[in-house]
């Protein structure tokens, strides 16, 4: 098996040019992952541990609970349902494992058998809101299944499925599996059996030679974070609680496809992707807002690095934190090539834990933060993947999000028609005017990007018309004693025909 770097992608761009280097390259030994042998306790991966961790925190009980709320139209068998959730978790055992502390570490527990029954309630629409805000409740770790289900019949052939899973058995990817899966059995789908599960993959993460390839990509992310650390101080509306709050909103903001082409151009003219030049405008933003120019951002990956784990529901998500430098004097386009060379050497090491780093660096734990970043990146592809349960039709239902795990996260869309941009904020901080604000900004700067990409980021301009209309009459004596000239008149006039004004 040949292994490409991250880089060699963008120096080989053709496939003829990728033939020739995998001539010369030396064929690398692909192991399977082996099934574990049985025991009554199996180690936590890396990830499971953290979160474990997080999870006890004051506070985070509901933080990493997963959510997702589907619109069921057609004519539903309640048992089928009920049954096919039943499959999922005989066939996944991360489905029936729970987590207990032992000898000061936790640990994972798989149950051969687990208790599971579909919740089920007729409501109305204005009592289904509520039932919404019910279903979230918090796991007991100890005790599975992490995944609750649950059915809210609106009529006969209009129903709400509500599901919650705990981020210590999956992730983004996982939801997706679990959704096909579930499908595929009410169905009456046969599925191809697992030949491993998550704990076997949590036991190879600890095994000698994965310790190994560890070591050697921990100096790559200790030299990426040597010195003084940069700690983001953007400007909130409220004091830091001195502990971290777990409450948040989420805006959602659009930017239009002329200027997401052009951001998409300019990642071709310059050998990146659209992910690197929209980092790029991210923590150019952040500079604007603090006057840091050296700037840590978190970006989530799937961390499914090896082959056998593409068909395991579990936690595999890693997440990168990526130093930049982000200083005026630059050219946008020489600070995206930085941007470039960041990114693709963290994705070269990218398997190495999150959690070890932050061990490695030895950080001093301040509760009011999360540690070495506040703020995270992420960008995906929407896919217009619709799920069909025989005989329905699935929807998204809307549902009100109330958590936000950092100061700042913007997450961003590729569909078809321009990005779908979520900025989720944490309320303790930041009021809904100032994430609105935040937003605007980033539209007015990828927009000046795209107008003018070598421009010095200093030039870059983060306001929008109307602000700029604003700081002209602010700054403008003329214009201002104009204004007073033309109210005075106006109130005179005002006066005279007896008319009442409201002033403003």
């Amino acid at each position: 098996m040949w292994i490409f770097r991250s880089r060699d992608v963008f120096r080989l761009p053709t496939i003829e040019e990728m033939a020739h280097a995998m001539a010369g390259m030396e064929e690398s030994l692909y192991l399977s992952i082996l099934a574990a042998e049985e025991r009554e306790y199996y180690p936590v991966s890396s990830a499971q541990k953290r979160l474990y961790i997080l999870q006890r925190l004051e506070g985070a009980e509901q933080s990493y609970n997963m959510p997702g709320v589907m619109m069921l139209e057609g004519t539903l068998d309640r048992k089928r349902l009920e049954e096919a959730f039943q499959g999922l978790i005989a066939r996944h055992e991360t489905l029936r494992t729970g987590f207990e502390m032992l000898h000061g570490e936790p640990v994972q527990r798989i149950y051969p058998q687990v208790e599971f029954e579909l919740e089920y309630r007729q409501a109305g629409e204005e009592e289904a809101k509520e039932a919404l805000r019910r279903f979230i409740r918090t796991f007991d770790l100890r005790k599975p299944p992490l995944l609750r289900a649950g059915l809210i019949e609106l009529s006969k052939e209009r129903h709400i499925l509500l599901l919650d899973m705990h981020h210590m058995i999956s992730d983004g990817v996982s939801v997706d599996i679990l959704m096909e899966e579930l499908v595929g059995l009410y169905g009456g789908k046969e599925l191809v059996p697992l030949r491993i599960q998550y704990k076997d993959y949590a036991v190879w993460q600890q095994s000698p030679a994965q310790k190994e390839q560890l070591k050697r990509q921990e100096a790559y992310w200790l030299e990426q974070f040597r010195g003084e650390l940069p700690v983001l101080e953007m400007p909130t509306d409220y004091a830091r609680p001195a502990v971290q709050k777990y409450g948040g909103h989420t805006l959602s903001f659009r930017i239009d496809s002329a200027i997401s082409e052009g951001l998409k151009r300019i990642a071709s003219e310059n050998g990146a992707t659209l992910y690197m030049v929209l980092l790029a405008a991210y923590t150019v933003l952040l500079q604007k807002y603090t006057g840091q120019e050296d700037v840590i951002v978190g970006t989530p990956i799937a961390g499914r690095t090896h082959g056998d784990l593409q068909p395991i529901i579990g936690m595999f998500v890693n997440t990168l934190a990526l130093r930049s430098y982000p200083s005026a004097g630059k050219t946008f386009l020489s600070y995206l090539e930085e941007i470039k060379e960041t990114t693709l050497g963290a994705y070269e090491h990218q398997t190495y834990p999150f959690e070890d780093l932050v061990e490695a660096l030895q950080l001093p734990r301040d509760l009011s933060r999360n540690p070495l970043f506040d703020t995270m990146f992420s960008l995906q592809t929407l896919e217009n993947r619709e799920y069909r349960l025989e005989g329905l039709r699935l929807a998204l239902y809307p549902n009100e999000h109330t958590i936000s795990k950092f100061d700042l996260s913007l997450d961003v869309s590729e569909g078809g028609d321009g990005l779908e941009c979520s900025l989720e904020y944490a309320t303790a901080l930041f009021k809904r005017e100032t994430a609105e604000r935040l937003a605007k900004h980033y539209e007015q700067l990828v927009t000046a990007i795209v107008n003018e990409p070598g421009a010095k980021i200093a030039s870059l301009s983060l306001l929008t018309a109307e602000e700029q209309e604003q700081i002209r009459h602010a700054f403008n004596p003329a214009a201002r004693n104009l204004r007073r000239r033309s109210r005075s008149i106006s109130c005179s006039r005002s006066r005279w025909s007896g008319r009442r004004m409201r002033w403003r």
